[in-house]
């Protein structure tokens, strides 16, 4: 399951993950992430993930459209909360791949700090 959540950063899209991730929470991810886009020009994405169950490959289909039509330019920063050791390794993959994008990992409890970072 992926919920929106509010961390009261205007072009934020702020999202808490557990369990699941099917098509139907991507799209609302994505259709966050295309209406702040619109309005802000450029995003910051905060990812606190609880626990994590797999992805649902319509999901991963749904992530792919967007990334054709959308692309990854307008992503500035990535915050990443886990104490889950393979997800940080995955994130710490992922700033290499994707230079001009920020991402940095943070245990679960460190909210603010990743919440500053993003500012």
């Amino acid at each position: 399951m992926l919920e929106l959540i509010d961390i009261n950063i205007d072009n934020a899209v702020a999202f808490r993950i557990s369990g699941k991730v099917t098509e139907a929470d991507m799209s609302v991810v994505l259709n966050s992430a295309k209406e702040k886009i619109e309005r802000y020009g450029d995003i910051v994405i905060f990812e606190k993930i609880d626990s994590f169950e797999g992805v649902e490959v319509a999901a991963i289909v749904e992530e792919f459209k967007y990334l054709f039509d959308v692309g990854l330019s307008n992503i500035k920063k990535v915050a990443v909360l886990t104490d889950k050791k393979w997800l940080k390794y995955i994130a710490e993959i992922e700033a290499k791949i994707f230079k001009n994008i920020e991402v940095r990992c943070f245990a679960l409890d460190k909210e603010l700090q990743a919440t500053m970072f993003l500012k």
